[in-house]
């Protein structure tokens, strides 16, 4: 006579734990195989010719994007690459979707100009446009319409096409893959079952890794050629409720209630952390999180509570109401190894 099936083993109460784990994560292991399945034959379609991407010739595209859902440090990447370009006098355009906006209309703005509200920009948009206000953003669906506006349109010579690295029905000049070392590759699964979004051979597309440091690295490197550049994030300063940015220590010793809508808040919390503030509550929500009225008077209430004053990012605060206060942190990037990788990467050499 057979023993008990996965599915029974759930509800016996002898199953032993490796039993009733497997049961509870097979339809995760089923949607895994059939979503990585879809991915892999897309993959096979460009990487034969079957498919390809549009070359807008003339333009200089660079896809910054990962392998992993979220939380990488994508956006300070891409804003990092966007100041340096401006620096050595191209004419920059950042590419996006503008995930979790509300409008499908393609939108183009600098932030020289007067910008669209976040609902129909999106944050990330909003953010980069506000930090490095000689980009222009080029927000929408179609990113093979945009790249084409921004040559014909307004002349770029370099376009930056964020969360691309799946995108490819734009042909691009590089490759850039952010990996953040304290979250490495997770269980190295496809979604739902795990964090990413390709296999990881589907690193050997990329150009350049761009390395985000951590003292704690988690990485287990696979086997990839590409050269990679080594980035230490960390903040640079406070941005208080009237705009006016001040150093890293002006909020040393005070009592904070940290606010944000992050794939991983843990990160934030280290940065706090390093900050020197004494962090009294969290209010963490999903990412790009849509904060209500009601949720930002609760926040309120709880800071007042527990006397201190509320904290967040500065992606975070780009979708907050303007008569909400809070001070942001605002992050920089440096560069520790691979300054020439990233030059050449960039058309710099």
């Amino acid at each position: 006579m057979s023993g008990p099936t996965a599915i029974e083993r759930v509800f016996y109460p002898g199953a032993p734990e490796p039993w009733r784990r497997r049961a509870m994560l097979a339809p995760l292991e089923l949607l895994s195989w059939g979503y990585g399945a879809g991915v892999r034959l897309r993959g096979a379609l460009y990487d034969a010719g079957w498919l390809s991407g549009e070359r807008v010739e003339g333009l200089r595209v660079i896809s910054v994007g990962n392998l992993n859902v979220g939380g990488t440090g994508k956006t300070p990447a891409v804003l990092y690459l966007a100041e340096l370009l401006v620096r050595e006098g191209k004419r920059v355009g950042i590419l996006t979707r503008g995930y979790g906006r509300g409008s499908k209309e393609p939108l183009s703005f600098t932030g020289r100009e007067r910008l669209p509200p976040v609902e129909e920009a999106g944050d990330e948009p909003l953010l980069l446009a506000r930090r490095c206000p000689e980009a222009r953003l080029l927000v929408g669906a179609d990113r093979r319409a945009l790249a084409r506006r921004a040559r014909d349109e307004y002349g770029l010579e370099v376009v930056l096409l964020d969360d691309g690295f799946q995108h490819r029905r734009l042909a691009r000049d590089e490759d850039v893959v952010v990996v953040d070392e304290a979250v490495g590759f997770g269980n190295g699964r496809m979604l739902p079952r795990g964090p990413l979004r390709e296999p990881l051979a589907a690193l050997k597309r990329a150009t350049l890794v761009w390395v985000r440091a951590s003292s704690q690295p988690r990485v287990d490197w696979p086997p990839f050629t590409a050269p990679r550049v080594r980035t230490l994030y960390q903040p640079t300063g406070w941005v208080d409720p009237e705009g006016v940015l001040h150093p890293p220590g002006a909020l040393r010793g005070m009592p904070v209630l940290a606010l944000a809508g992050l794939a991983r808040p843990g990160g934030f919390l280290r940065t706090l952390g390093a900050l020197g503030v004494e962090v009294r509550g969290t209010a963490f929500f999903a990412d790009h999180h849509p904060f209500s009225a009601r949720e930002l008077e609760e926040v309120r209430a709880r800071a007042v509570k527990l006397g201190a004053r509320v904290v967040t990012t500065e992606k975070d605060r780009v979708r907050l109401s303007v008569d909400f206060e809070t001070w942001a942190v605002r992050l920089g990037v440096e560069v520790l190894e691979g300054e020439a990788h990233l030059r050449q990467a960039l058309g710099l050499t």
